[in-house]
């Protein structure tokens, strides 16, 4: 079984961890609706990217006509 020859300092171990911590996300605005929505996926507010709507958002589906 391997184990360590000997410790690791703090200061060690703090810096192969300096990479682990979590980026902040970069959001942009969509065009459609002004929603705030994260760069390269598809608003969902509106579900429009790249200025055509790509998902049918719930509002617009009717479930009544549906179950008839």
């Amino acid at each position: 079984m391997a184990v360590p020859k000997s410790k690791i300092t703090r200061s060690r171990r703090g810096m192969r961890r300096s990479h682990d911590s979590l980026v902040a996300e970069n959001p942009n605005e969509c065009g459609n609706c002004g929603e705030l929505k994260r760069p390269h996926h598809v608003c969902g507010a509106c579900g429009h990217y790249d200025d055509r709507e790509v998902v049918s958002s719930v509002d617009e589906i009717d479930l009544e006509d549906d179950a008839a």
